[in-house]
């Protein structure tokens, strides 16, 4: 016997995926109280909206084990409504629709108003920078730009969230001051591609002058930058990342692959060569500069030569930071037409063997940081330790600072100077400095 759900219209948002999909969440969820709706993050509600990420095999899988996993309680009676939007709604909305049938409706990524209108709610253009934020109080994502203008071979995104719009500055001020309103000391800036920034609107690469307009919030104490593309990055960025104290010196810039073959087929429209000149132009613009970047093993072709010359630069530039996927193949995309010929097997150990230089190279960085002095925002408090981040580490992502909370009371979204007494290869061990 089905029992209806006791707590009325309470609407369950669950965000799947990255940091824009956590954006997007946060925007649905200030449209929704701001029409007086009760919302929650990833609590117990009757209406559920799942916002899924539709970008590779395993996101797309965990997306839809979500799904079913709340048709099952809709048909328990636990959950009266299951809404479905995000990145593989968009992607796959005629394939789901067939699947997943009783899911009550789908929605793709720029429905936002139609999602708005099923949940009894109304789109409201006024609200600029109004959003309920759900991350650690002391940071929130800035989304500046949507979509992605790239033809790289291996990636649907451009599929799942069209072509690259940029936010007008001046609204992306007005949200940074709300958010600062808000108690939010630190903007992470993000988009599918950071170095176009301003091209649609202003007809150039416009990342400089955004970053010069938010560094003037007040209370705004940190401006970090993810996922710039390697390709006409704007180096005046990194002038105003060296005169600004609020700019963290911290780059993420997903490279992908270094051999130029490789390079090639993925159409990321660069070579070994300029990609090494320009890290080196950081290096030297900001020498102090932590860069993140990514890479993905086992594309199709990719021979035994291809990953040990990958593997002998990841050697070589030494990388602060570094994550490695293995390659997805993903129908619709460029690289689809090749034949996927790295054994699943393979793969994952060219990942491993990457990940393990990565923590010996981190190890040697960490261990370089014992004695030294750096200021560190409190994230949360975890057993017995406080866990913190210096201005060279993104949340959930990068090292932690760890601080033992017996000996120091300190208070999460706050800042304290912290010498390292210890360090392993990813985390830091440190104690307050009074």
């Amino acid at each position: 016997m089905r029992t209806k759900s006791l707590k009325k219209n309470k609407i369950n948002v669950v965000t799947l995926g990255c940091s824009k999909n956590v954006y997007d969440s946060e925007v649905l969820m200030g449209q929704l109280k701001a029409n007086g709706k009760e919302v929650a993050h990833e609590e117990e509600g009757n209406v559920v909206v799942i916002n899924t990420c539709g970008f590779i095999n395993n996101a797309k899988e965990e997306s839809v084990n979500t799904i079913l996993e709340f048709m099952q309680k809709k048909e328990a009676g636990e959950v009266d409504k299951v809404f479905v939007t995000g990145c593989l709604s968009e992607r796959y909305k005629p394939d789901l629709q067939k699947e997943i049938p009783d899911v009550d409706a789908y929605f793709g990524t720029t429905e936002l108003p139609h999602l708005l209108k099923a949940l009894g709610a109304d789109y409201k253009h006024e609200l600029i920078g109004e959003r309920l934020t759900t991350t650690p109080k002391n940071y929130a994502y800035l989304k500046i730009a949507e979509g992605c203008d790239r033809p790289c071979s291996f990636c649907a995104i451009p599929l799942m969230r069209g072509k690259h719009k940029s936010t007008p500055i001046e609204e992306l001020v007005t949200e940074a001051e709300k958010l600062a309103a808000n108690g939010v000391k630190e903007l992470i800036l993000i988009a599918q591609d950071l170095t176009y920034y301003g091209l649609d609107l202003y007809k150039k690469r416009n990342l400089a002058e955004l970053l010069e307009a938010l560094v003037k919030v007040d209370g705004i104490e940190w401006i970090r930058l993810h996922y710039a593309f390697p390709t006409g990055f704007p180096l005046d960025v990194l002038d105003v990342m060296k005169r600004e104290p609020k700019i963290c010196n911290y780059l993420d810039i997903p490279l992908q692959h270094i051999s130029d073959d490789i390079l090639k087929s993925m159409r990321r429209g660069t070579t070994k060569e300029k990609t090494t000149k320009l890290i080196k132009q950081f290096r030297e613009a900001v020498p102090e500069m932590t860069i993140r970047t990514t890479l993905i093993v086992g594309y199709p072709g990719e021979t035994e030569e291809n990953f040990q010359e990958l593997k002998q630069w990841v050697q070589d530039m030494r990388f602060e930071r570094l994550g490695c996927f293995t390659y997805s193949h993903e129908e619709n995309t460029h690289a689809y037409n090749l034949e996927d010929d790295v054994p699943e097997v393979v793969k994952q150990e060219r990942a491993n063997e990457i990940m393990e230089i990565q923590s010996q190279i981190s190890w040697e960085l960490n261990q370089a940081k014992i004695g030294q002095e750096f200021k560190v925002v409190i994230d949360r408090k975890e057993g017995n330790y406080f866990i913190g981040r210096t201005e060279y580490d993104s949340p959930d992502v990068d090292n932690e600072v760890l601080i033992d909370a017996s000996k120091t009371y300190l208070k999460t979204g706050e800042y304290a100077q912290v010498k390292i007494t210890d360090a392993a290869d990813f985390d830091l061990y440190g104690e307050v400095v009074n």
